[in-house]
């Protein structure tokens, strides 16, 4: 048996708010603790008798907040298992223990687990005073928010009151500043609050928001308050919002030609705008990049509210399995497994997504090592993906000689069979031999072939534009140019690149 352990919240920070009952337990108890001194009722209560044990030389030995919290319950859950059984350890808190109070959290999972009496008495949390100094209804939509949590990616609905609690300093003020630029413009009006509803220490701020870390005043009682807006711009960036869209264009009341759409009428468009991606990536152009993606992720939008509609799935369905797989198909980032190199990571990839098959049941009708290449893949990029399978098996060559050899004999076939006049379809074979021959070449020298033939594609391009170029300064065309003008001009071309 061990001490029991009693968790007081010592309230928003006006004394006159500490209820009576909790004022009595802390003026009875023998040992009592308490998470931080920085909190006016600390100070009132240390007038009336009622003295603490802090534990504020812990955040100054440790780095992060999550190891404060782990090490000041870890203390106390020792100091309860040290005392004698029937005895009282209070631990209070500022607040309510219950909302923004890591510490309290972590003793509620461990005590059960260690057998450890706990006991948990209210206060009135920032929250309170938080609705009625800033004249807000919850059932409105609110979101509470920890700025010590915050991240990139950070969801904020601007439908919803937000309140971000544990500002402690400008430092936390700022990274809050930039989470919400992500989402709000930079003068969207805010509030900040120091000490709510504590006499004399109270300050509320309304500023824009690019002025959240150039105010001064922040502390263990500082928290933002961002207002619920309905204008449907602020949600311009949200995922849901997009989804909202397009369930709109697909309804009644939509756009007719998006109603009438069907996963085989749109299929085109799927690749179409997967190419067009593939154009920017090549061009290196972020703009434009953007631009291209949105309308590659419309695809899937499209598709995925066709199956909504059915009952089938939604998107956040597509979401969820997506996150599930990113997770299991890298244990050496989310799991037990390392990864010393690429080449491994993509290895523990195949192992996994091996082992997923299994565990859907998914058994090939045909197990071969060249399964898993999508069967409408460009020719060119399929080839290489075969390959790659079937080297991973020892169907490969040693050394790149071998290419060499082979290549050379395709080329001579395919040269005889133009020669010997044989049929198309017989030449056509042949030419793809030669094909499948260079795209081993490109394998063994670790050049991807699909890259390659698109930049010598962009520098054919190029050249020949400026060949027209060229000649229409001339007062020519191409039509009424001989080769060699055109040879001279494609030469000129070259040794402009070089330059």
């Amino acid at each position: 048996m061990s001490a029991t352990i009693t968790v007081i919240g010592l309230g928003s920070g006006d004394p006159d708010r500490l209820t009576l009952g909790s004022l009595k337990r802390l003026q009875g108890a023998s040992e009592r603790y308490i998470r931080t001194k920085d909190h006016p009722v600390v100070s009132w209560l240390a007038e009336t008798g009622v003295e603490f044990t802090s534990f504020d030389e812990v955040y100054e030995a440790k780095d992060q907040f999550s190891e404060v919290y782990e090490e000041i319950a870890t203390r106390l859950l020792s100091y309860a298992e040290a005392s004698s059984p029937g005895s009282e350890i209070v631990y209070a808190v500022p607040g309510h223990p219950m909302v923004a109070e890591a510490t309290v959290k972590l003793l509620r999972e461990r005590c059960e687990e260690r057998g450890i009496p706990l006991s948990i008495i209210g206060g009135e949390s920032f929250l309170d005073e938080a609705f009625l100094r800033l004249g807000f209804d919850p059932i409105e939509g609110f979101q509470l928010l920890d700025a010590s949590a915050l991240g990139s990616g950070w969801a904020i609905d601007p439908r919803q009151h937000t309140l971000i609690g544990q500002v402690y300093d400008v430092l936390t003020a700022s990274e809050v500043k930039l989470g919400l630029m992500e989402l709000l413009p930079d003068d969207y009006p805010i509030v900040v609050g120091h000490a709510l509803g504590v006499d004399g220490q109270e300050q509320i701020e309304r500023i824009p928001l690019y002025e959240l870390d150039r105010i001064q005043g922040y502390g263990n009682l500082s928290l933002v308050y961002v207002p619920a807006s309905n204008d449907d711009a602020l949600r311009m960036r949200s995922f849901q919002r997009l989804h909202e869209i397009v369930s709109i264009l697909r309804s009644p009341d939509g756009c007719p030609w998006d109603r009438e759409q069907t996963h085989a009428s749109i299929r085109k468009n799927l690749i179409e705008e997967t190419y067009e991606v593939l154009e920017t990536i090549d061009e290196d152009d972020p703009d434009h990049m953007r631009e291209e993606l949105g309308d590659l992720l419309l695809q899937v939008m499209l598709h995925s509210q066709m199956e909504e509609e059915e009952g089938v799935f939604t998107v956040y369905d597509v979401i969820q399995e997506l996150n599930e797989k990113l997770i299991y198909r890298h244990p050496h980032v989310f799991g037990q497994l390392s990864a010393e190199d690429a080449e491994a990571a993509l290895n523990n990839w195949e192992a996994m997504k091996a082992e997923e098959k299994k565990r859907k049941g998914v058994i090939d009708e045909q197990p071969s090592a060249l399964n898993g290449v999508p069967r409408d893949l460009p020719a060119l990029m399929k080839a290489y993906k075969l390959q790659k399978k079937a080297a991973k098996v020892g169907f490969d060559w040693d050394e790149i000689d071998g290419v060499w050899a082979k290549l050379e004999e395709e080329v001579a076939e395919l040269r005889a069979a133009v020669a010997e006049g044989l049929a198309p379809e017989l030449q056509e074979l042949e030419l793809g031999d030669v094909l499948f021959s260079v795209v081993n070449a490109a394998r063994h020298i670790k050049a991807d072939p699909e890259l390659a033939l698109t930049q010598t594609i962009r520098k054919f391009t190029r050249r020949f534009h400026y060949v027209e170029q060229r000649l229409s300064e001339q007062g020519k065309s191409m039509s009424d140019s001989t080769l060699a003008e055109m040879d001279k001009l494609w030469d000129e071309a070259k040794s402009k690149e070089r330059e």
